[in-house]
């Protein structure tokens, strides 16, 4: 059932008045024909109720939607809530869109699916936008104008790597270790996993993905060389000592346990499912590799942006809406995992997403920390599009082989400005100030897109969004250039 919290208050205008928009609303959905509606009593309840919405609102005066059924595609991740709460508290609703909501089954479908048209926009990795840009992979015009949430993912080892680890560091056997923790007692393991002809396997979900990059950083910044990308390696895994491999997220868990892979790189729920289940250990979090780093963003094409200009910015303001109300209390997250839990979202154990929802994050059975910030959806300025969070995509790309020649500084800054596009953020920003929904502090209104310079990075690594070169230069493995 859908809960009535954040549902848009409407007018209280006479039941004839209604009546007269409903009849209104129902010849504007027939292409304006002045034929005689069809009886109510034919004519789905919920569409009904779209409807009069959508005639409600071109009645106060808003302008109308250039689309108003609107079809997004999601993974079965808990940082698909701001779609799902958008459409479950009628923040959908209030902008006059009708949203289908609809879970693909990787990565690759869904962006495949944006492109053709089947869906009309998507919870997308942070990178998928940009390596859609400069055609990795799959070469589109892709933007977003909105993130979706800050943090979220961890890594997990198997039961059998975590003891070895172990006995390489004997500070990791106590039952609260101290965090946070690197891949230095994983070397040897890699080393001599290598040396046997058996490198270690570890899971990505899909080659631009946050994940890939940070499991990438995490063991890098302790000597193990996750592998290149070349022109004629699109595995990326020449010069590797850890071999690392692409497998959709609802299935790690199982990969995990058969044996097929050693550990992998992923978001919530399924690092916390491996734990419950008995099959891994979660070593460490991104929020400890880099501290709020940009997870996933609201993606679509750039020629469906400029067609349907209202219904993006209305899009958007109901995803703002959605964060603000996921990051305002312990409740709200509760609540957002009620929904989560059901199957035809995230389809997970309520506990199991509730933990890390809730600010904690358990790495063992016996190690439960406070993390309040694992997930942000909208605090820090969560939900803008930050040209430097895009940049810092692109060096790792560069670093990683994925960019395969040099390039100069003002090359990042164009390719982050063309794919990150703050303009339709600040509009829907800015009518929902103007309705009295969002606080003028919530917004960064004034800023050229660059986070100041931060050393929030497991090794200590200033990184200035300003200067992609420069840090490229800073680390010991990969590109350098």
């Amino acid at each position: 059932m859908r809960s009535s919290m954040g549902r848009g208050t409407r007018g209280q205008g006479s039941a004839r008045g209604r009546g007269g928009l409903l009849v209104a609303a129902l010849i504007a959905s027939a292409g304006g024909c002045k034929e005689e509606p069809p009886p109510a009593a034919k004519v789905d309840a919920e569409r009904l109720e779209q409807l009069i919405q959508a005639a409600e609102l071109e009645h106060a005066g808003k302008p109308r939607l250039e689309k108003t059924d609107i079809k997004l595609g999601f993974i079965k991740l808990t940082d698909c809530a701001p779609l799902v709460i958008a459409k479950e508290l009628g923040y959908f609703d209030a902008e006059g869109l009708n949203v289908t909501l609809e879970a693909q089954a990787n990565w690759k479908v869904l962006l495949d699916r944006v492109l053709s048209g089947e869906l009309d926009g998507a919870h997308m990795l942070a990178g998928q936008p940009l390596g859609a840009q400069i055609g990795f992979g799959t070469q589109a015009d892709v933007i977003t104008s909105l993130s979706l949430d800050l943090n979220g993912n961890a890594i997990t080892v198997s039961n059998e790597v975590w003891a070895q680890m172990q006995k390489h560091d004997a500070q990791l056997a106590s039952p609260t270790p101290p965090h946070p923790i690197s891949a230095a007692a994983l070397r040897p393991v890699a080393e001599a996993a290598k040396k046997r002809g058996e490198p270690l396997k570890m899971g990505v979900v899909f080659p631009v993905s946050t994940h890939n990059y940070e499991l990438r950083y995490w063991l890098a910044a302790s000597g193990i060389h996750p592998g290149l990308y070349t022109a004629q390696d699109s595995t990326g895994t020449t010069g590797a000592d850890v071999l690392l491999s692409v497998t959709p997220p609802p299935q790690m868990p199982a990969t995990l346990e058969a044996g097929t892979i050693h550990g992998y790189c992923v978001g919530e729920p399924w690092n916390q499912q491996a734990l419950v289940r008995g099959i891994g250990v979660p070593v460490t979090t991104d929020y400890d590799i880099w501290k709020d780093n940009p997870e996933k963003v609201f993606g679509v094409t750039a020629e469906w942006a400029r067609t349907n200009e209202r219904t993006h910015r209305a899009t958007l303001k109901a995803l703002i809406r959605a964060g603000k109300w996921l990051d305002a209390s312990i409740e709200n997250r509760k609540e957002a995992a009620r929904i989560l839990a059901r199957k035809d979202y995230v389809g997970a154990d309520y506990e199991v997403l509730a933990a890390s929802m809730t600010g904690t994050f358990s790495f063992q059975k016996t190690d439960r920390r406070e993390m309040p910030d694992f997930n942000v959806f909208f605090r820090s300025f969560a939900t803008y599009p930050f040209y430097s969070d895009a940049i810092w995509y692109l060096t790792q790309m560069r670093r990683w082989g994925q960019i395969t020649e040099p390039r100069p500084d003002a090359w990042y800054h164009e390719v982050a400005k063309r794919t990150y596009q703050p303009g339709p953020y600040l509009a829907a920003a800015r009518e929902l100030l103007d309705e009295g929904k969002l606080e003028e502090g919530e917004v960064p209104w004034d800023t050229d897109g660059y986070k100041a310079p931060t050393s929030a990075f497991i090794d200590g690594i200033e990184y200035d969004g300003r200067k992609p070169v420069e840090y490229l230069a800073k680390h010991r493995i990969g590109n350098k250039e």
